[in-house]
């Protein structure tokens, strides 16, 4: 099942540039991760300041895909907006 998933994170304002530096790294691995594994199948930054971004993610259901949420370094500060998709008929090949 796919899923949009549309983030943003909001660090808190007293911490330190060191952990801030360090968790973005560990993110930054951890999506990587995803990536690799087929979780996450695309992703965008979305320009305009502050850090969000919109994927495609791939999960078999909504209670793996809050597990692989819940697995990302940032998420006890990120509010996650998500839309299941279903397929439409225009992404089908004939034959």
């Amino acid at each position: 099942m796919e899923f949009l998933v549309e983030i943003t994170v909001e660090l808190p304002p007293q911490m330190g540039d060191e952990e801030r530096a360090r968790l973005r790294a560990e993110e930054l691995e951890r999506g990587r991760e995803l990536l690799a594994a087929g979780s996450i199948k695309s992703i965008w930054r979305v320009p305009g300041g502050g850090l969000r971004n919109v994927g495609i993610w791939s999960a078999r259901d909504a209670t793996e895909l809050q597990a692989l949420l819940e697995s990302l370094p940032l998420h006890r500060w990120l509010a996650a907006e998500v839309t299941p998709l279903a397929e439409h008929p225009l992404s089908r090949t004939e034959d």
